[in-house]
């Protein structure tokens, strides 16, 4: 059963100020995370039980998964320089 992709608002606009082509490849990444949340190349986060990151060229998805809700979380889209601020 697919996992519901939800974006929180800050998420959500980060992705909207992306170029054309990186707002593709972000979408493509969270369809692919609706089907399995952790693929090969996520990365758990220290410091943190439940959140993973995965990396798309230059930029970094931060996410949580909830397993019992089927739901993954994305808390965070930004470039590698900044995400981790």
């Amino acid at each position: 059963m697919p996992y519901q992709v939800i974006l929180k608002p800050s998420a959500a606009k980060s992705v909207r100020k992306l170029d054309r082509d990186t707002q593709r490849r972000v979408l493509r990444l969270l369809e692919v995370l609706a089907q399995e949340p952790r693929p090969a190349g996520v990365v758990k986060m220290a410091g943190d039980d439940n959140l993973w990151r995965v990396r798309l060229g230059d930029y970094r998805v931060v996410y949580e998964i909830h397993d019992r809700q089927l739901i993954v979380l994305v808390v965070r889209v930004a470039h590698r320089k900044d995400v981790y601020r």
